[in-house]
């Protein structure tokens, strides 16, 4: 086993405090006593009680949550539907172009889209609220959906599904109970990237928002552009600390399940 040099302990140190100790600071100074958020003032949990009477940025932030969990739904639906035809279909008319347009809001910025939502929505008359921000952040993640799911079909091996179907079992309940199965642990990551994506977009909301559906980053935005408020510090505090309980829980959730796997096969005979 190589032992790390101190080169590398000190690069490893580094690359660490460069990514998190600034969300490290953000925690510290939630628990601070002063309004000033550049000046300590002493421990105090002030502001998290202070976040509960600010109506605004909790509307904001069960706003974000809603419109993260509508989007990543239909993401996740419409990403997975075209995963499965461009992984189980063969050469078909227009593959290329469909493709193209799966894989565009990839490589475009965000502002482009963001723009011709805008411009589509005035161009048919639709009030801009939650369900255009909704539509806009579905358009962004499910290709995102897409290419996860579909990298997953690619190396399914395909006699599995051809034995249930020899077997009799007709293809909706063989995708249903052998491929869907299959490709879990991949739709329910690609599912929990498009509701990380639409919680943090800021651009396409700015273009594509209303009133009544102000988002919690457009929120957060409009809020630093006059002074940072230690409630921003409270909210943002409480989603890493959820963030964290839910990596913490699917880290346990895998480590039990390949126990349990691995017990199974020490039994098997």
């Amino acid at each position: 086993m190589r032992r790390l040099s101190a080169f590398n302990l000190v690069s490893l140190a580094l690359g660490l405090a460069f990514l998190y100790l600034p969300i490290a600071i953000l925690v510290v100074y939630s628990f601070n006593a002063s309004r000033l958020v550049t000046v300590w003032g002493g421990w105090s949990t002030h502001w998290y009680h202070q976040l509960l009477e600010d109506e605004a940025l909790l509307e904001a932030a069960r706003t974000s949550i809603s419109i993260a969990f509508v989007s990543a739904t239909a993401a996740t639906v419409l990403g997975t539907c075209a995963a499965l035809a461009l992984a189980r279909i063969g050469r078909f008319r227009g593959r290329t172009l469909f493709s193209a347009m799966i894989y565009a809001p990839l490589v475009m910025p965000e502002v482009i889209t963001g723009l011709s939502l805008l411009l589509l929505f005035v161009a048919i008359s639709l009030e801009r609220g939650f369900w255009t921000v909704t539509a806009a952040h579905t358009t962004l993640t499910m290709c995102f959906v897409t290419v996860i799911v579909q990298s997953r079909l690619s190396a399914i091996d395909r006699s599995l599904e051809e034995a249930a179907m020899d077997l009799g079992c007709p293809p909706l309940r063989t995708f249903l109970t052998v491929t869907v199965p299959i490709a879990a642990p991949a739709i329910v990551a690609g599912f929990l990237l498009a509701f990380s994506l639409s919680l943090d977009d800021l651009v396409l909301a700015t273009f594509t928002t209303g009133p009544g559906a102000t988002t919690l980053p457009i929120r957060i935005y409009s809020d630093v552009r006059l002074g940072v408020k230690p409630e921003i510090n409270a909210i943002c505090t409480l989603m890493i600390a959820a963030v964290a309980l839910a990596v913490i829980a699917a880290s346990l959730a895998a480590r039990l399940t390949d126990t349990r796997a691995g017990a199974k096969a020490a039994l098997a005979p």
